[in-house]
């Protein structure tokens, strides 16, 4: 049986046009930087999914590597890893509101390549947790020991699981 059209406005559209607006608002209070960076993520984060479904972690890893454009290494400060934390934030607006939903994987890899090219050096972190009895893993970033984005770690973290981050030189003092 086919459904039959209703002349009367529509809840749901109504309510889609709410949210449309809401999200529009978002958007606006964005910086421009902040803008340019999540629309950056919202196509970087396919491409690196698609790369792990076709080649897996570790040809990723290298490729990935490749791109880095080596910059010298940035001393920890503040600004540094409060704008580190805004890009985790941003990652995972992406990975949820993107062309394609984004894993917690997918995020992490993303965010570590990002630091990496601005000379920081993060670690991708993954924990297990057993909740309502189901096993549940997930990857994060972690930056001078600090997880970023992440509101609260419920997450044991696994112990040697950081396969993204080759050595970096420590930073330069002058």
């Amino acid at each position: 049986m086919m459904p039959t059209l209703d002349p009367t406005p529509n809840r749901w559209l109504l309510a889609d046009g709410r949210l449309m607006r809401r999200r529009l608002a978002q958007w606006r209070s964005l910086s421009v930087a902040e803008r340019r960076t999540l629309a950056f993520l919202a196509i970087t984060l396919p491409v690196v999914a698609g790369m792990l479904r076709l080649v897996g972690v570790a040809r990723t890893r290298r490729c990935l590597a490749r791109l880095e454009v080596n910059p010298p290494v940035v001393a920890m400060t503040e600004g540094v890893m409060l704008a580190a934390e805004r890009l985790a934030k941003l990652a995972a607006i992406a990975g949820r509101r993107g062309p394609v939903t984004a894993s917690c994987l997918r995020q992490a890899i993303a965010v570590h390549w990002l630091l990496r090219r601005r000379g920081l050096d993060p670690e991708i972190k993954f924990g297990v947790r057993k909740h309502d009895g189901q096993f549940d893993a997930h990857a994060w970033v972690e930056l001078q020991g600090v997880a970023l984005g992440q509101r609260r770690m419920e997450h044991i973290p696994l112990p040697g699981w950081d396969l993204f981050t080759p050595p970096r030189r420590s930073p330069t003092t002058s």
